[in-house]
């Protein structure tokens, strides 16, 4: 029987999902499948052409010089021990509340996110830095450690996010737009992720004790210490929202900030600066090599019509677009237990993309529902990468604690998803006004 280029699409992404099952690196399992995919529709040096070209005219695209400008703040700010300071900040205003230190570990970990981009490594950061004080303010430890995992998760959301611009990358969807549309729902997040707490220490007073007798001049002296995220976080979303500097422009512009700051502080020597720079290489090179593989994957999957076949398939089926929505919100729930969240976007996006716009969603609002998936894939076992992430740093607190104390962020996550399908002009409202202007 002749197999006709969709069922070569088919193969492909069961055999990349088997591969990525197994283990094996993303960027290899995409790279190689996508090749031979390639090789069988296309021949051998045609595919050699069209594999070989990828990695040069898509990856010297000016876009992609956000992604190590944006890793590079996360590194410097967490160098210079500027995310010390905020959580110092943090702690102070808001410790005395019922569950005040965990409601100050999710908003300080919502103002690293503002220069990280990263959430295993916000979720790394706040593993030292606010699980000692919360466990000695007598927190229970599956609880502290929830809350250091949940607000991790923020960083895929509050600008600038890594995983947002490769949504942008796969898609093909203004990394810009994206940017600035993470940010409203990130605070909206952040807020659930805080009443979480406060209803239930309201309910149990017992999971942990306030933090009081803070002087208000402690409080006072504390506020410059978030001076520096507060300027990363005016220049990324004002000068995007403004128009006068590309996502590229107000990455390096909040890199220069942190360093100048951190330089005029005396927090980031040489020794700090080196390090910032090897991390931030190491990373940019992991994700750029994602997106190599992802590219010929995605390639390999046009020239099989993967894309026009399903669409044509769902559309005919004639059912209300929320209902395909609903599915595909259950989809990324089970894949997220299994799945990283590049490995999520790589397997589904080339598919489910086309027909989310066909449906009439709006690609920037749909990549913010991807993005919170992601989010709740990295909480929920058996692979929350975040809840590893702090049981790695703390392997004092046994994984199941942790996984149980995650999931009424979970339930956060989810309610989140729900208002932004109830009122989508929430997620659009700042890429829109940008439009307009």
């Amino acid at each position: 029987m002749t197999l006709l280029p969709v069922h070569y699409g088919l193969l492909g992404m069961a055999a990349l999902a088997l591969l990525i099952g197994l283990g094996v690196r993303i960027f290899v399992a995409a790279g190689v499948v996508g090749f031979c995919g390639l090789w069988a529709l296309l021949g051998f040096s045609k595919a050699v052409g069209v594999a070989g070209h990828i990695p040069y005219s898509d990856t010297t695209n000016y876009a992609l010089s956000v992604l190590p400008l944006f890793i590079l703040i996360g590194h410097l700010a967490h160098h210079a021990g500027i995310v010390q300071g905020a959580y110092r900040c943090a702690r102070a205003w808001l410790g005395w509340l019922p569950g005040g230190l965990g409601v100050a570990t999710v908003f300080a970990a919502a103002g690293f996110a503002a220069v990280s981009g990263a959430s295993t490594a916000t979720a790394a950061v706040f593993s030292r830095i606010a699980l000692p004080e919360l466990l000695r303010y007598k927190y229970h430890p599956g609880l502290a450690a929830a809350v250091v995992a949940a607000g991790g998760t923020l960083a895929s959301l509050i600008p600038p996010s890594a995983i947002m611009v490769v949504y942008g990358i796969i898609t093909e969807t203004s990394i810009g737009g994206l940017l600035l549309a993470g940010f409203i729902p990130g605070v909206i997040s952040a807020v659930l992720y805080a009443t979480t707490i406060l209803v239930r220490f309201y309910f149990n007073p017992h999971l942990g004790e306030p933090v009081i007798g803070v002087p208000w001049i402690e409080r006072w002296t504390t506020l410059p210490e978030i001076l520096p995220i507060a300027l990363v976080i005016g220049v990324v979303i004002g000068g995007m929202y403004l128009g006068w500097a590309t996502p590229t422009e107000v990455g390096a512009l909040g890199a220069f900030i942190i360093f100048v700051m951190a330089t005029a502080r005396q927090t980031l020597g040489w020794k700090s600066l080196f390090y910032s720079l090897i991390d931030t290489a190491k990373l940019s090179v992991m994700i750029f090599s994602i997106v190599w593989g992802v590219l010929i994957f995605v390639r390999f999957l046009a020239f099989a019509g993967i894309s026009s076949s399903f669409s044509a398939w769902i559309l005919a089926l004639g059912v209300s677009p929320y209902l395909v929505l609903f599915c595909v919100i259950l989809l990324y729930i089970v894949l997220g237990m299994f799945m990283d969240g590049i490995g999520m976007l790589l397997l589904t996006l080339p598919v489910i993309f086309p027909i989310m716009v066909k449906l009439g969603f709006d690609p920037i609002w749909f990549g913010i529902i991807v993005v919170k998936m992601v989010e709740v894939g990295l909480l929920t076992p058996p692979v929350g990468l975040n809840c590893y992430v702090v049981a790695g740093v703390r392997p004092d607190i046994p994984l199941q604690q942790i996984f149980k104390g995650i999931w009424p962020f979970v339930i956060a996550d989810l309610v989140c998803v729900g208002i932004f399908t109830a009122f989508p002009g929430i997620v659009t409202l700042l890429p829109d006004l940008m439009m307009a202007r």
